[in-house]
């Protein structure tokens, strides 16, 4: 965790989160994570949806040393490009850096690398909610359906 170059600190719930907060996830690529996975007729290559999810996953491990009690962080929105192939056998590792705070959402500059070359960038939006009171909401509004 970093405190951004002009100290600014966000805040939601208790504890202030500083602007540069850092996240990151890792995996490596096997054939469950490429495109050949969801069409045989498509080329082994990671998938975007897996990148994303794992640059949403970096975003997660930045703000989870902040949360407390039965709080935890969702995805609110996801501006993304996929510019570079992984293939099997490559470590990708995303990085999500706190860029901003609006008094809800945490916006985060988010990238991914295979190790020689970045493969995507853009930026992901979460919030942090009560778990308890979020599933709540979506009981009722299933029990509302029904």
């Amino acid at each position: 965790m970093t405190v951004g170059a002009s100290g600014n600190y966000s805040r939601c719930m208790p504890k202030p989160i500083p602007i540069g907060t850092r996240g990151e996830a890792e995996t490596t690529v096997e054939l469950r994570l490429t495109l050949t996975a969801w069409k045989e007729h498509l080329p082994p290559v990671y998938s975007t949806p897996h990148m994303i999810g794992l640059m949403e996953a970096a975003g997660y491990n930045a703000l989870e040393p902040f949360l407390e009690g039965d709080e935890v962080s969702v995805g609110t929105a996801i501006n993304v490009v996929h510019r570079a192939p992984a293939v099997v056998g490559m470590k990708i590792k995303a990085e999500a850096v706190l860029e901003k705070f609006d008094g809800r959402f945490y916006t985060f500059k988010v990238s991914a690398s295979n190790g020689q070359e970045v493969i995507g960038y853009g930026t992901i939006a979460r919030a942090i909610v009560s778990k308890s009171k979020f599933e709540e909401k979506q009981r009722a509004k299933l029990a509302s359906k029904v």
